[in-house]
């Protein structure tokens, strides 16, 4: 598996690419966004280790340009800013993960191996789901509505398919946190909000019927009516 590591402190950034090539991991370093941004244009990654105070393009900056360009692949913001706004200003910029300085490096690798265990387990599913006329391949993991491909990033990609799993059945924003997040998530409940919020943009805003649904006290299901 290969990971790029954003990381303008270079003491911390040879700590972490030395205990991540010992977990098997191959992986580039940059110390800029302007290089990392080089890099995504040449070579594909796994997973993204992205420092939201960099040189030259900051994180922020970084991602939302990669989003814009349909990159998909999951994104770990690794910075020293921990108030909520500052996480849900990664989320809504297309992070999939925050990790705060300072951290337990066995922290972050579990939340890289989350990541990882996903697409493994999802490459060898061979189902589609399908509400009206959304369509989720959980083998190519490509989402459509209408027949227009949705580029989602992967925690909009893992909502949307526990929301399609739950065949109408509302789901909680906690049980939402817990599976898509992990237990360890420090966050709360408006991340979720966020998260949907940027799917209904997506999903729903030029489509008909609107299919992201709320049940107030239950939490969000996907339904035509």
């Amino acid at each position: 598996m290969k990971l790029l590591l954003v990381e303008d402190d270079a003491s911390l950034s040879s700590d972490l690419k030395y205990q991540l090539e010992a977990e098997g991991f191959e992986v580039d370093a940059a110390f800029d966004g302007i290089i990392a941004e080089k890099l995504l244009n040449r070579v594909r990654y796994d997973c993204i280790l992205l420092d939201a105070n960099l040189p030259g393009k900051n994180g922020y900056e970084l991602l939302q340009s990669c989003r814009r360009q349909q990159l998909a692949t999951p994104v770990i913001m690794i910075t020293a800013f921990g108030e909520i706004e500052d996480k849900l200003l990664g989320f809504e910029s297309g992070a999939d993960d925050y990790i705060t300085k300072p951290f337990y490096f066995k922290e972050l690798l579990a939340r890289i191996k989350v990541f990882l265990k996903r697409s493994e387990h999802y490459t060898a599913a061979t189902e589609t789901l399908k509400i009206e006329d959304l369509s989720i391949d959980l083998k190519s993991k490509q989402v459509s509505r209408a027949g227009n491909i949705i580029k989602l990033t992967a925690r909009e990609y893992e909502l949307l398919r526990l929301l399609a799993e739950a065949e109408g059945s509302p789901v909680s924003k906690k049980d939402l946190l817990s599976k898509v997040w992990g237990t360890t998530f420090e966050g709360n409940t408006n991340t979720i909000e966020v998260f949907i919020n940027l799917l209904r943009n997506k999903i729903d805003k030029h489509f008909e019927p609107k299919l992201i649904k709320t049940r107030i006290g239950f939490g969000y299901y996907l339904s035509k009516d």
